[in-house]
C-alpha cells in the first residue's frame, strides 16, 4: 500500500482495533506489506489524535468511558469553536486554513458564505472544502508532504503563499506558552510563520486544556496573533493576562 493511501490504512487500523481491542505491529506490517516503522508512525499519529493508546509491539483500543467522556467533550468544544471561527469570516474573504483537527471544524460552518477564496495545506480540509454546495475557490499550497502533521510544508508551500494576501488565517497550536505564544510539537513551523505574514488577521483556534502547556518549540509569539478562540473552560485570570498582550479572546459556547 503507497504513501497516498496512509488515511486508508488508518482506518483500517481503528477498525481492526474496534473489533479485536488490540493490533500488533508485525500484524499490520504484514497485512499492509510495508514496514514496521510506517506502521509505527500510523500509531504514534492515531494515538495523538485520541484514537488508541500505543503499548509494546502495538497498540489498544481506548477504554469506553475515555472515548465516551473525554472523546465525546472534546468534538463538542472543537465544533464550538469553529463555528464561533466561522462567524468572523464575510463574503468575499480570502482566508488560509492550516491542518489540524481543530481547525477544519471552521470548514462545517461556511456553507452560507459566498465568494470564498481558501487556502489550505491539509488534504483533509481540502477535501472538505470540495464538498461544499456553495463552491468556494480552493487553493492548495503543494510542498511537501509531511506524514506527522497530514500536511504540506516546505519551501515550495511557502512561496506559494507569498504569491497572495489573504485576509484571515486560521491556525491551530498544541500548546499555549502565556509568556511566549503558540508552541507546537512539529519542528516545522516556518510554514506556519509565512501563512501569518500574508494574513492581515491571525485567529487561533485551541481548546482551554492546551492554554498553560510549555512545549519547547514557539511557532507564532503574540505580536503576530490578533484573535484566540477557545471554549468556556478558560479561566477568567488567564483571558486577562492573554488580553493584557493585545489578543482579542473569544470564548465559544453553544448560543
Amino acid at each position: 500500500m503507497s504513501k497516498r493511501n496512509t488515511q486508508q490504512r488508518r482506518h483500517i487500523i481503528i477498525s481492526e482495533l474496534n473489533s479485536h481491542g488490540e493490533v500488533s505491529v508485525d500484524m499490520l506490517a504484514k497485512r499492509f506489506e510495508t514496514s514496521e516503522v510506517t506502521i509505527r508512525k500510523d500509531l504514534a499519529a492515531l494515538e495523538k489524535s485520541g484514537l488508541l493508546l500505543r503499548r509494546y509491539g502495538g497498540a489498544i483500543a481506548l477504554p469506553k468511558e475515555i472515548v465516551e467522556s473525554g472523546s465525546a467533550q472534546l468534538s463538542v468544544q472543537k465544533e464550538q469553536i469553529g463555528k464561533a471561527a466561522a462567524k468572523l469570516i464575510k463574503d468575499h474573504y480570502r482566508i488560509v486554513i492550516d491542518s489540524g483537527r481543530t481547525t477544519s471544524t471552521v470548514v462545517n460552518h461556511l456553507s452560507d458564505k459566498k465568494g470564498l477564496v481558501v487556502m489550505t495545506n491539509s488534504l483533509k480540509v481540502a477535501g472538505q472544502l470540495n464538498e461544499l454546495e456553495n463552491e468556494p475557490t480552493l487553493l492548495m499550497t503543494g510542498g511537501t508532504w509531511d506524514p506527522t502533521s497530514e500536511s504540506f510544508q516546505g519551501q515550495v508551500a511557502e512561496q506559494v503563499l507569498k504569491s497572495y494576501d489573504f485576509d484571515q488565517l486560521f491556525i491551530g497550536a498544541d500548546g499555549i506558552d502565556i509568556g511566549r505564544g503558540t508552541t507546537t510539537f512539529n519542528e516545522l513551523v516556518g510554514l506556519s510563520k509565512t501563512m501569518a505574514s500574508v494574513a492581515r488577521e491571525v485567529i487561533v483556534m485551541v481548546e482551554s486544556e492546551k492554554i498553560g502547556r510549555r512545549i519547547p518549540n514557539l511557532e507564532l509569539d503574540w505580536q503576530q496573533i490578533n484573535t484566540l478562540i477557545t471554549d468556556e473552560g478558560l479561566s477568567v485570570a488567564v483571558e486577562q493576562a492573554l488580553t493584557a498582550k493585545g489578543v482579542k479572546v473569544i470564548c465559544a459556547s453553544n448560543n
